[in-house]
């Protein structure tokens, strides 16, 4: 059943985010070897696998499982993962421009500086886990949950949010420019911090506590002045 948040606009309903439902068939150990551009990757376990430095764009992974790999510097640009469950990854610089992710798993990732911009994000839940510096820019979000993580300064610049949940996570700094945001739900973001885009924030719905933390901010935005009485 849909939430109703209550707030200057009168009361609207909330649409839930249908979260992905990925259930893996028996998996076969991958065999070792580096990404190949283009590949191919069906029903495959990945565990503990060094990817650091490995071009794999343009790849395909389906009912996969990656469990505490490394993506260094991995090049994975327009690559599309489809359910699949990635747990425990790790890596700074991860390419993954324009690529395509739908019902996916993210949990306790601990990324920094991935490229996601222009990419699709459908039935994403990420869980857990920190991720620095993530590159979201003109990318398009429909269904997505951020559960439990650290989110520091995500760049959201330009990008289509809908459906987009954040519960208990923390949003440092988030740039919000140019985004359209519909049915995004706020009120789980402890903290919330905006560096830029407060304009953008219709379409989103936020708690009557997060307004007061967001006052001076949106004062700023309005060009409005607060004094106290002399």
């Amino acid at each position: 059943m849909a939430r109703r948040a209550t707030g200057g606009g009168g009361t609207a309903a909330v649409r839930e985010v249908r979260r992905p439902q990925v259930r893996l068939p028996a998996l076969e150990p991958h065999g070792g070897g580096e990404l190949e551009p283009d590949g191919d990757y069906d029903g495959l376990e990945f565990t503990e696998a060094d990817f650091a430095g490995q071009d794999g764009a343009g790849a395909r992974f389906m009912d996969c499982a990656l469990t505490a790999c490394a993506l260094d510097e991995t090049s994975l640009p327009r690559a599309r993962l489809l359910d699949s469950v990635l747990t425990g990854v790790r890596g700074v610089g991860t390419d993954l421009a324009e690529a395509t992710l739908r019902d996916v798993e993210l949990t306790d990732a601990r990324l920094g500086g991935t490229q996601l911009h222009g990419a699709s994000l459908e039935r994403v839940l990420i869980r857990g886990g920190k991720i620095d510096y993530l590159n979201l820019r003109r990318a398009r979000l429909k269904d997505v949950v951020f559960e439990g993580c650290v989110l520091v300064e995500p760049d959201f610049g330009g990008a289509r949010l809908e459906r987009v949940a954040f519960v208990d996570c923390a949003l440092r700094d988030a740039d919000l420019s140019a985004a359209t945001l519909t049915d995004v739900d706020l009120r789980g973001a402890a903290p919330l911090e905006l560096a830029r885009g407060v304009d953008r924030l219709a379409g989103a719905v936020i708690s009557p506590a997060q307004l007061l933390d967001l006052a001076p901010v949106l004062a700023a935005e309005l060009g409005l002045r607060v004094l106290a009485e002399e």
